[in-house]
């Protein structure tokens, strides 16, 4: 039953990403806002991800109060996007909200998913976030002809999402129960270079994000072709979460970030050189398997094994990687762009291999 809840939770987290990724920017076009106000929009939420963190050093402790505080504040932000999405100002506040509230309530629940299920069967239940991810995205698009319908299927998203997270902590003794907190303190410095490579591993990923539809399209692949790329990457990523167990048993975790680093240099690498095949494409977007969904499991096993504050070591995770690292590739992607995007972020990628080479797993 507790996999099933937390199969459920990431089932409807990742569903609100799916709507307010991939839709919300169509939803705000087609409102005449202009590309860089979408721009700043979008800006906002990996910002507040960064930022909410170091709330969490000295000031507070992300205990359950906090943690349903943060749920509300999650569905309050998304009823504000009815009365202020046709105001810009107006606007940015429910969205900084959002950002805020999501960048406390996915560590909370993944450092005990990570803790119950272990490493081994995490990404098992993991994957249920990818097909909630996928699913989402085709079944709205089959219904997008109001764009109040996307407001309405992020509504109910959150509202599952608060549902799980309710009836998975809600008596549950691993939530109840007192926290007990290290008298160590939260340091970066000794493991500097692995947060810089998860830094510049999101960087690279600032042109995939944000181009890599309009890339496609330019070099002659049609924009349903592009949709079938799109879903073929998180297919492999669900293949791998369902099987990566072996390998977390046989490799080092450092070993295998270290491979998901490199298979992503590989990938944007690909897509430089073939920007017209349609096969590289596909090959490369299998490598989505690595680049995300082992790379993924194996950094936040790392760092939950090098950190106490595991809780606050998954919120730095996500703040520091797809906040600050999502916020600054996609400025970067925005003004590279271009025929050698892609040959820049499998630079930027081999940069974060190279500060993994610096880091010592001992230390």
């Amino acid at each position: 039953m507790i996999f099933f809840k937390i199969s459920g939770f990431f089932f409807a987290y990742f569903s609100v990403t799916s709507v307010y990724v991939i839709f919300m920017p169509k939803i705000l076009q087609t409102l005449d806002y202009s590309a860089p106000q979408i721009g700043a929009i979008f800006a906002l939420a990996p910002l507040m991800r960064f930022f909410v963190p170091f709330f969490f050093l000295k000031h507070f402790e992300l205990t359950q109060k906090v943690f349903y505080t943060a749920l509300c504040g999650a569905l309050l932000a998304i009823l504000l996007f009815y009365p202020t999405i046709h105001h810009f100002y107006l606007f940015m506040l429910p969205n900084m909200l959002l950002g805020a509230c999501l960048g406390m309530i996915l560590p909370y629940i993944e450092t005990y998913a990570m803790e119950h299920l272990q490493k081994e069967r995490f990404g098992r239940s993991r994957l249920f976030g990818s097909i909630g991810f996928m699913l989402i995205g085709i079944i709205l698009a089959r219904h997008f002809e109001n764009y109040m319908n996307g407001l309405h299927y992020l509504l109910l998203a959150i509202s599952l999402t608060a549902f799980f997270a309710y009836w998975l902590t809600q008596n549950n003794v691993h939530f109840t129960a007192e926290t007990v907190t290290s008298e160590a303190p939260f340091n970066f410095l000794h493991v500097k270079y692995l947060w810089i490579s998860l830094f510049l591993m999101q960087v690279s990923f600032g042109g995939f994000y944000n181009f890599f539809t309009i890339y496609e399209t330019a070099h002659g692949i049609s924009l349903e072709t592009t949709s079938y790329l799109w879903a073929f990457g998180v297919i492999c990523e669900i293949v791998l979460f369902y099987f990566q167990s072996p390998l977390l048993k046989r490799f080092s975790l450092l070993s295998l970030v270290k491979l998901g680093v490199l298979a992503t240099a590989l990938r944007w690498f690909l897509l430089f050189l073939f920007p017209s095949s349609l096969w590289i494409s596909y090959a490369s977007q299998s490598l989505h398997a690595f680049s995300f969904a082992l790379h993924h499991t194996a950094a936040l096993s790392l760092l939950y094994s090098l950190y106490a504050h595991k809780k606050l070591a998954g919120q730095f995770y996500y703040g520091f990687s797809f906040g600050l690292g999502g916020f600054v590739g996609a400025l970067l992607a925005g003004y590279f762009y271009g025929e050698y995007l892609y040959l820049y972020a499998s630079f930027v990628a081999l940069l974060a291999f190279g500060s993994l080479m610096l880091f010592k797993e001992r230390e």
